[in-house]
């Protein structure tokens, strides 16, 4: 099943978290990732405003998701996020069922 991770984070170090953009696309070919969005305007709807950087990638699935943020590589670029942001990533899986899904309130 498809999983998507989505990252928000507020940047305080542009210069730094570019050393981490340039080397973040390699480790995602390796596990099938891919971007969806990567930085693009954000318009809130509704609510309140939202503020963040805003990053969607795409796996086959949890499996290859979670393997891509604990492969080494990855974690080492990453020390540039955490060294120039604050943020979340978060995983989520996809559904086969676009028609009706179940809203698992």
């Amino acid at each position: 099943m498809t999983a998507y991770i989505v990252c928000t984070m507020k940047v305080h170090d542009p210069e730094t978290y570019r050393k981490y953009t340039a080397l973040t696309p390699q480790t995602l070919t390796r596990y099938g990732g891919r971007f969806l969005t990567r930085g693009d305007e954000v318009t809130t709807a509704e609510g309140e405003p939202f503020t963040e950087r805003m990053v969607i990638l795409e796996f086959p699935d949890r499996e290859r998701a979670e393997a891509w943020y604990n492969d080494a590589d990855y974690q080492s670029a990453s020390e540039f996020r955490r060294a120039s942001s604050k943020g979340r990533m978060i995983i989520q899986e996809g559904r086969d069922n676009d028609k009706n899904p179940d809203p698992k309130v």
